[in-house]
Order: C-alpha cells, then sequence, then structure tokens
C-alpha cells in the first residue's frame, strides 16, 4: 500500500519540554487518519508540522514521496490545511475568499472559477457565494474554511479541530463533506476532540499521549483491547462502610472507585462478577439505589490508555 505520509523517530522540543517524542507512524494513501490526544499531548505540533508551519526536529518526515525538510515550499502546493482558528475574511464574499486563497496556488482563468464553484458547493455554500463572511453563522465559517483550504483540490488535506464550536447540522455538513473528499481520492489527517467525528469517519485512529503514540489502529482494533470488560456504577447511601481490597479479591476486577455515594467497578464480564460485586457491597449494609454499566468504547478505550479523558 502506498503512502501518503511517513514520519520516522520524529522528535520536537521547546525549550526542555519535549512535545513530540519518537514518533513513528505511516498515512497510507486515500485514507481517513483520526489524530487523538487530550491537551498538551503533542498533538498541535504534528499537525504543524505535517502542515509545514513548524520545522521538523530530529528524524524525518515524507511527504507524498518527498522529503519535508528540504522540500516544504513544493510539498506546500499538494496539501491542503483546515486551521482550528478561523482563516478567512470577514468583509468580502465567500466566493471571494475562496478565490483567493485558490489562487495562491497559481490557479487561473476557467480552471481556477470551477475550483472554487466546486469547493463552496462541496460545504453547501454555493447559494451563499455573494455574501460575506460577517454575516454567517459560526459553522457556516467553518465550512467556508474548509472551502478555502481545499479548493486546489490537494492530495493531502490537513484538518485541525474543524468543527469546534459549531451547530449539529453544520458538523453533520462537514463530516459528510470530508467523506466525499476520500471518494475523490484525497487522503486526510483528521485532528478532533470529538470522539463521536472519528468513529464517524476514520479508517484508522492514532493516539498520542505525551508526544508519543500508545495505540494505532481500527475502532474495532482498539475497542477489542478493553472489549470484554464493563464498568459497574452504583448509587448508594453511602460508603464509610466499604474496602477497596474487598473488590480487588474478586478475580477480574481491574479498577475501583469510591466516593461518597458513588462506587464504580470495572471488571471482566461475567454474571458471577457482577453478583459478586452486590455481594461485596450489600455485606456491608450498604443500601443500593441505582445501578448502570457501560461496555468498552473508544472512549472508555481512550480513558483506559492514557488515564485522561479526551477533553481534559
Amino acid at each position: 500500500m502506498e503512502h501518503a505520509v511517513v514520519v520516522s523517530n520524529l522528535h520536537k522540543s521547546y525549550r526542555d519540554k519535549k512535545a513530540v517524542n519518537g514518533l513513528n507512524f505511516v498515512v497510507n494513501k486515500g485514507e481517513i487518519l483520526g489524530f487523538l490526544g487530550p491537551n498538551g499531548a503533542g498533538k498541535s505540533t504534528m499537525m504543524n508540522i505535517l502542515s509545514t508551519i513548524l520545522s521538523a526536529g530530529e528524524g524525518e518526515v515524507t511527504i507524498l514521496g518527498t522529503p519535508l525538510k528540504k522540500n516544504a515550499k513544493s510539498i506546500k502546493h499538494h496539501i491542503g490545511v483546515v486551521p482550528q482558528d478561523l482563516a478567512i475574511y470577514e468583509e468580502i464574499s465567500a466566493e471571494k475568499n475562496v478565490r483567493f486563497f485558490a489562487s495562491l496556488y497559481n490557479l487561473k482563468g476557467q480552471e481556477l472559477e470551477d475550483k472554487v464553484k466546486a469547493a463552496l458547493e462541496l460545504v453547501g455554500l454555493y447559494d451563499k457565494k455573494n455574501h460575506k463572511p460577517k454575516t454567517f453563522s459560526g459553522g457556516m465559517k467553518r465550512r467556508l474554511n474548509i472551502a478555502c483550504g481545499v479548493a486546489h483540490q490537494p492530495e493531502l488535506i490537513i484538518m485541525d479541530e474543524p468543527t469546534v464550536g459549531i451547530d449539529p447540522q453544520s458538523r453533520s455538513h462537514i463530516l459528510e463533506s470530508i467523506k466525499v473528499l476520500k471518494q475523490k481520492g484525497a487522503t486526510v489527517i483528521y485532528s478532533t476532540h470529538y470522539m463521536e467525528e472519528v468513529e464517524a469517519i476514520s479508517d484508522r485512529i492514532l493516539i498520542i499521549n505525551e508526544g508519543q503514540i500508545i495505540a494505532e489502529g481500527t475502532k474495532e482494533e482498539l475497542n477489542q483491547r478493553v472489549s470484554d470488560e464493563i464498568t459497574y456504577t452504583f448509587t448508594v447511601e453511602h460508603t464509610q462502610d466499604l474496602i477497596e481490597s474487598a473488590f480487588h479479591q474478586i478475580d477480574g476486577v481491574t479498577k475501583v472507585r469510591l466516593s461518597e455515594h458513588m462506587i464504580e467497578v470495572t471488571s471482566r464480564k461475567s454474571k458471577e462478577n457482577l453478583n459478586r460485586i452486590i455481594g461485596v457491597i450489600t455485606s456491608s449494609d450498604c443500601k443500593i439505589h441505582n445501578m448502570s454499566r457501560i461496555e468498552a468504547s473508544l472512549e472508555t478505550t481512550f480513558l483506559e490508555l492514557t488515564g485522561k479523558n479526551l477533553r481534559d
């Protein structure tokens, strides 16, 4: 399989802090790679290096078969960047915005006009082409931001949290647009804090924490790591008479968390284990008011791997 991006032993530091610490991964041509990591994990640094905004430190990055270090200028013409911060001009029309950014890639004449139209149609804004972005909703501005980044029809598209703070309808439209880009042959690297987005569009997922890749694979492959576990949550009158070690004596229990009126126990899936857990609670004269269960998901897998929630 051909690779659109190859990253080998990449390091990047800011003063004494290692933002990227020996990353190794590939992005296959024509795939959507979901890029996940908690705040401060090194995710934005990596995205900025791939976008040619930051210079790479030690290690090698190859984009579309070309080494990045000495060829950043030529590589820029083959990639599209959709930044987290809006890069549009509020006082000129949507069409003029897209035309301006597309013209930076030496597009002219009818080819330029055709690609501007195609980009606006992709994000559902062609009927608003003569309107100024200052009149747009936040979601429409995000969609225009995407149109500006992909109008030159790049082979590789790098999207850094393109749906932050928008309405569900615009988010859905953006995700569908990304699927269309893939259908047309583009490779997409997609960074987001929204787990449901990664699940909806990614062919493969890469999880980064503290500057290192800690897991990669499809959603199903990542979930398989904890798929035989389940977390039970009990709302109780009190937990003062409970001893945490009593739960750990149950074979298959991996995690226990006690608070004043809450018990969370992660265990191997089995009816017997649930009965034993309930037995530990009731044997301490602790009355159970409610119980819920959460089976493995990409969210719980992420928490299991990083020890953090995605939006921490």
